[in-house]
């Protein structure tokens, strides 16, 4: 076969084959980031290939426009929305509320500032959406109160229902932040501090009455409070700043006939509850009503303080001031002031509270210093989980044996036991009784209502004297003995707060108990 036959072969054999179909195509426009590009694509294709052919990566929170899922159509115009998120916290002031309260502490319709308002402050966070970096909204996330509003209070005078009762020394009470003082007669009231700032932690007279040692809020950064002396002997009563802050458990006079020495003991602010770090340590300074505050003297340094450690110690001196007793959610014992070293006289199995606090034990020296009577946390034997043990006893400590005895079974977490000073007994012997509260409910004490409970030293002659039973039991609280009998009694009395109000009651009779005030804003008190 010739080569120009087969050539014209081939050709006619091309001639006859079918046509190539060639897929079709679309334009896509892809709009990102503030440029737009031409997108070829076959039909059929979807957004997210074209996005793909455009080598564009969409983040997180990115939109597009139609969706990714969207077939194509010839000429359509995609759109990439850039999405970022910010977040930012803002502080918001929290007004304070002013509230106006009616006191018989005032005369009639005379007003007075009880307690300072305070504005609060809370945080926001909000979280800001920004589309191709132009915000398009602003939403809170979440709101935390960093500081709570502490209301205004405006006291307004009313005539005093109440009978006056003459008593012994002085009585010291804070009502509402401002503390006041009755001398001679309940119906004699003076204001002593009126800043309006008093926070209770600390509330306490010298022996002999002459000087209230009390703390006051502080409003400097990185401040819980500060320490304060008032001399009540002074017209007007004069204030002397300690320069001491951060004292929430303990700061109490040490034994002094000057009353020139105060002690105390401090703790670390922190922002998580319950709002300190103790510091378990034991420091003690001397002041002058001219102004001058010696250094501290530093007997403990600051330390761990044993189980639950970070809620804090507390002390209390021998009345003659030659000894110093601690007790801490695992202990009560002495401490060693020239070692500043503690020594346990009885382990105590520390309450697990389940909550941001720690329960410490109540305790109290006698007047000769012989024993300490204290409440105990038991469990019952064979117990697989004592620290949740429902049981509170009561229990003394024989100082110079170094053993320890139960006097009071099922008494309640917050019995609080106080040793009357020295007075004549029936027997005409010169004694001492001890008064503490009976929970109401012993089993569930730490929610429980109390009743005020005296008994001899040796737990014998217990006699519940109020409140009546039926009646609503008392809020826990550390009561006070009178510092001697009342004017025509045998028998030295007990102040107690019940409903916001001071009572007195007698001992020996629990039929006659004297409510003192009525305004319901009584929260702490002191008898010397």
């Amino acid at each position: 076969m010739s080569g120009g036959f087969l050539l014209l072969a081939v050709f006619f054999m091309s001639a006859c084959a079918p046509p190539v179909a060639t897929q079709a195509l679309i334009t896509a426009k892809v709009t990102v980031d503030g440029s737009t590009k031409d997108i070829n694509l076959p039909v059929g294709s979807t957004v997210q290939q074209a996005l793909d052919e455009a080598g564009i990566v969409l983040e997180y929170l990115d939109r597009v426009e139609p969706a990714p899922y969207s077939l194509l159509t010839d000429g359509v115009e995609i759109r990439v929305i850039r999405v970022k998120e910010d977040f930012t916290v803002e502080q918001e002031v929290i007004p304070f509320e002013r509230k106006m309260l009616q006191t018989e502490s005032l005369p009639s319709e005379q007003t007075m500032l009880s307690q300072s308002g305070v504005n609060g402050l809370r945080e926001i966070t909000y979280r800001h959406v920004f589309e191709d970096g132009m915000e398009v909204s602003k939403f809170p996330v979440r709101e935390t109160v960093v500081n709570e509003a502490i209301p205004e209070i405006i006291m307004v005078g009313i005539q005093t229902p109440f009978v006056p009762v003459e008593i012994p020394g002085r009585i010291v009470y804070l009502l509402g932040s401002n503390a006041w003082m009755m001398e001679q007669t309940t119906g004699n009231r003076e204001p002593v501090v009126t800043t309006g700032d008093l926070d209770g932690h600390i509330f306490s007279l010298s022996n002999d009455g002459s000087r209230l040692l009390f703390t006051r809020r502080s409003t400097e950064e990185g401040q819980i409070n500060s320490l304060w002396v008032a001399d009540l002997n002074t017209d007007p009563i004069e204030l002397y700043d300690l320069q001491v802050s951060n004292v929430v458990h303990f700061a109490d006079w040490v034994p002094d006939p000057k009353n020139d020495k105060v002690a105390f003991s401090t703790v670390e602010p922190r922002s998580t509850a319950p709002g300190w770090q103790a510091n378990n340590d034991f420091n003690v300074l001397n002041f002058s009503p001219s102004g001058w505050v010696s250094r501290w003297k530093v007997y403990v340094d600051a330390n761990s303080g044993g189980v639950y450690g970070w809620w804090g110690t507390n002390f209390a001196y021998e009345p003659s001031g030659s000894r110093l007793a601690y007790a801490r959610p695992d202990s009560i014992g002495l401490v060693n002031l020239e070692e500043g070293k503690f020594t346990p006289l009885v382990d105590i199995t520390p309450l697990q509270t389940g909550g941001d606090w720690a329960w410490v034990p109540g305790f109290s020296w006698s007047p000769d210093g012989g024993n300490v009577v204290f409440v105990d946390h038991s469990a019952p034997p064979g117990s697989t989980q004592p620290e949740e043990s429902p049981n509170f006893d009561l229990g003394t400590i024989l100082l110079e044996s170094g053993n320890s005895l139960r006097m009071v079974p099922q008494t309640g977490m917050f019995a609080y036991p106080v040793f009357s000073p020295p007075q004549t007994l029936k027997s005409g012997e010169i004694g001492y009784q001890v008064a503490f509260l009976q929970a109401i409910l012993p089993s569930q004490s730490e929610t429980s209502r109390y009743r005020l409970v005296v008994m001899d030293r040796d737990g014998s002659n217990q006699n519940i004297l109020f409140p009546q039973e039926g009646e609503p039991g008392l809020e826990p609280q550390q009561v006070a003995w009178s510092p001697a009998p009342l004017p025509g009694k045998d028998q030295n009395w007990i102040a107690v707060t019940y409903q916001g109000n001071l009572w007195l009651v007698d001992t020996q009779d629990v039929e006659a108990p004297q409510q003192i005030t009525g305004d319901g804003l009584v929260s702490r008190f002191n008898w010397k």
